[in-house]
């Protein structure tokens, strides 16, 4: 018989399991701090970290939350018939949503810590699905050098609702902790300029932002998130193409030497988040990469360009910011390190705007406040 915390939507019987490989797999990433001089070790309440090394540091912390690209995974598992998940990219976004953003500051990831907290107990016990979400975690934390030594995992009836047709979703978010080491390798932004030229890593396709407006268009279409793309894809598989880690390219760049400005991960409000800088600068973009499909299907099905260069990263997943006479060598440093790296822009003195040549010069305005 069930206890009546179990009926009130806490059930540990089906929440314990998920716990059990997330720990598993969690003990599996304690390891690849080493390599950066970090000991990270966990425990029953959480864990502790230490830098081993010799050089004056700092930390630095980034919260973020996935958003709404799971529900689309949630989606493809009741309603494509394969017997896949649709989670084995998924703790990958979580994560990267916050390391991205970690890395803007020069920091090097070192510990991730997450959590999934879904609407009920029974979310949990599906341990193919917790299977395939832990090793996705650890698929980031191997990538970006960093370990998974705690997390949390509740279950949040009177909170957390999915949207039907999806039956239950769990809200993923996380905080990833960096080292910067030497505290010189900080990048602030603060030096960022007039003259400097916009450097542009690709992204993977839609990473995890602008989410909301995909789904909002799927679910209008006659075979929603099975609708078959030019490549073979279905929508809802090109939408779950995981994002890219840019911890590579950043250090790479940091310990070549490289005078770097400012970096900017290729986030939310699409390639009107140039505009980041509060200064009365004018992103002059000049040249452009091929838009990802799932872009281009946007704009087939009604999407306006305007929405999509103010949603969508349109191809390009990270900028960095340098001088002229780094461009050559910041270039061939971000490609020998495995990224498709351009020069696309250049900043100037103007009223605050994006003005991206190619679309014919349209003018992206930064939002109010």
């Amino acid at each position: 018989m069930k206890s009546e915390y179990a009926q009130a939507g806490v059930d540990p019987s089906k929440i314990d399991p998920f716990k059990r490989i997330m720990k598993e797999m969690g003990k599996r990433t304690l390891k690849f701090p080493l390599v950066k001089n970090v000991v990270v070790d966990s425990s029953e309440h959480g864990a502790v970290w230490e830098y081993i090394g010799n050089l004056p540091h700092v930390w630095s912390g980034t919260q973020e939350g996935l958003g709404n690209k799971n529900w689309i995974a949630e989606w493809m598992y009741q309603n494509a018939g394969n017997g896949k998940t649709y989670y084995e990219g998924i703790g990958f976004d979580a994560a990267m949503m916050a390391v991205n953003d970690k890395i803007a500051s020069g920091a090097d990831p070192v510990v991730y810590m997450d959590e999934v907290a879904a609407g009920d107990s029974d979310w949990f016990a599906d341990e193919k699905r917790a299977t395939a979400l832990a090793e996705s975690y650890y698929r980031a934390c191997e990538m970006a050098g960093m370990a998974l030594p705690a997390g949390e995992s509740p279950s949040l009836r009177y909170l957390i609702k999915a949207e039907l047709p999806v039956k239950s979703a769990p809200s993923l978010s996380g905080c990833a902790i960096g080292i910067i080491a030497p505290k010189s390798r900080e990048i602030t932004g603060y030096d960022l300029r007039a003259g400097d030229h916009i450097l542009g890593a690709t992204s993977s396709g839609i990473h995890a932002n602008g989410i909301s407006l995909v789904i909002k268009r799927a679910l209008s279409l006659p075979d929603k998130f099975l609708t078959k793309l030019p490549n073979g894809n279905r929508l809802g598989e090109e939408a779950l193409i995981p994002t890219r880690c840019y911890v590579g390219l950043v250090n790479a760049l940091l310990k070549n030497g490289v005078n770097v400005h400012a970096f900017l991960p290729g986030t939310g409000d699409g390639v009107a988040k140039l505009t980041f800088d509060k200064r009365p600068f004018v992103y002059c973009i000049h040249s452009w990469v091929d838009v990802p499909l799932l872009f281009q299907f946007m704009r087939e099905i009604g999407v306006s360009l305007m929405d999509c260069l103010t949603t969508f990263n349109w191809g390009i997943g990270y900028y960095v910011f340098v001088p002229p006479y780094e461009v050559e060598l910041a270039l061939a440093i971000g490609q020998k390190a495995g990224y498709d790296f351009r020069d696309i822009g250049i900043v100037r003195e103007g009223e605050r705007r994006v003005v991206f040549g190619p679309e014919n010069g349209i003018e992206l305005f930064p939002k109010a406040g």
